[in-house]
């Protein structure tokens, strides 16, 4: 029953975050990119700590370790890894569909960085060809001009994967630390922390809240953004995290942009291709081949297989 929970909490976490690219491009065009993101964590880390409030005995982190586990999440998984990502979107080149493809990308970062940090932490050569063919279905669903790519854009999409990486090396730091600090209130801290950074960082690119059009469109996205890919996604990515550790739970990059694809046919009227069916399936080949032995397990947890 675990496994069937795991999977469910991982499908309902690929929706959230690839329909959050979505409304992320349709934010950003009412809100300066980085104050977007601080403002979003601003509302997501108070109603996180109002939750860990009422179901953790103490809300608090106490001692060094579990600060430093906090500040990790502030500084990588939150502030750089958004702040990046927003900035990198605010480019007409970089597309949400761009954005998503050059994210998925984590699960191959956070792979190097577990090797470096996480020595138990290791994928098989047929699970390393998984990744490989998850990344190439992602390609294929997001279906990039390859000379767009090599074109214009070049800088912002490299901040794209600069908060790729940000966010894979926090996922396998915050893995190898052994604190019991409970999830809500490490996400908690983490999110109001980590919008401190990004609004010292608005700051100082002269960002202003007079920039903002408070448009029911941009409430509603940073509503969204704030509520149900920050405070729900986050609470699901970090539960997931514990269970699976670093390398599986990144592969939600690859499924992702499958929940982008529809979430744009059906909000923005964006056309699914046979791009997006064909990269569909590539996209379960490939988590198919990391996943064979969780999968080969299930089957044979409800009698399919002997």
């Amino acid at each position: 029953m675990s496994r069937t929970r795991n999977l469910a909490l991982f499908l309902v976490l690929a929706a959230v975050w690839g329909s959050a690219f979505m409304a992320i491009k349709a934010g950003l065009a009412y809100f300066p990119p980085v104050l977007f993101a601080a403002l979003r964590y601003d509302v997501a880390g108070v109603v996180m700590l109002a939750y860990a409030a009422y179901v953790v005995d103490d809300p608090i982190p106490r001692g060094r370790d579990e600060w430093a586990v906090v500040a990790v999440g502030a500084t990588l998984v939150i502030a750089a890894y958004h702040a990046f990502l927003f900035i990198g979107e605010s480019d007409p080149a970089v597309t949400s569909a761009v954005a998503a493809v050059i994210v998925s990308l984590s699960p191959v970062l956070t792979t190097v960085f577990a090797r470096a940090f996480l020595p138990s932490e290791r994928l098989t050569v047929v699970g390393v060809i998984g990744l490989v063919v998850g990344l190439v279905g992602a390609v294929v669903l997001a279906a990039p001009d390859p000379s767009n790519l090599a074109g214009g854009g070049t800088v912002p999409k490299l901040l794209v994967l600069l908060a790729a990486a940000s966010f894979a090396l926090g996922s396998v730091l915050m893995r190898a630390s052994d604190d019991d600090l409970p999830i809500e209130t490490m996400e908690a801290w983490s999110m109001l922390l980590g919008a401190a950074l990004m609004h010292l960082l608005s700051l100082g690119l002269g960002e202003s809240v007079a920039d903002v059009a408070w448009t029911t469109e941009a409430l509603l996205a940073l509503g969204y953004l704030s509520v149900v890919a920050s405070g729900l996604g986050f609470l699901i990515y970090f539960d997931l995290l514990d269970r699976l550790g670093p390398i599986e739970i990144n592969l939600v990059s690859y499924v992702a942009p499958v929940f982008a694809a529809v979430s744009g046919w059906l909000f923005l009227r964006e056309a699914i291709t046979p791009n997006t069916v064909a990269g569909f399936l590539i996209i379960c080949t490939g988590f198919a081949l990391v996943k064979r032995a969780a999968f080969r397990d299930a089957l044979r947890e409800y009698g399919v297989v002997s």
